[in-house]
């Protein structure tokens, strides 16, 4: 196993990685911001206000991107396990 190969099955690992979170971080981050300007508007300072929307939609992105995440997850570990053999020489 060279350090080529090393590098490379790290590169990939953390772009799986990059994708599943993603999507996930992104809709956390964008109901946050979301909830704040709401909080800032009608002047609410509830600090646990934010926490229920967030669940939802974090919950909804799971649902509707759920297949797309697992296919990724299934294909870069089927690929590890198929490369391991040329790993070996």
């Amino acid at each position: 196993m060279t350090p080529e190969m090393v590098m490379s099955i790290a590169y990939q690992g953390m772009r799986v990685t990059l994708f599943l979170a993603g999507p996930l971080l992104i809709t956390a981050l964008l109901t946050g911001l979301i909830v704040s300007l709401f909080q800032a508007a009608t002047q609410i300072n509830e600090m646990t206000l934010s926490f229920i929307p967030k669940i939802l939609g974090v919950f909804s992105v799971l649902v509707l991107a759920g297949p797309w995440l697992i296919g990724l997850i299934v294909d870069f570990t089927r690929n590890l396990f198929t490369s391991i053999p040329s790993m070996l020489m």
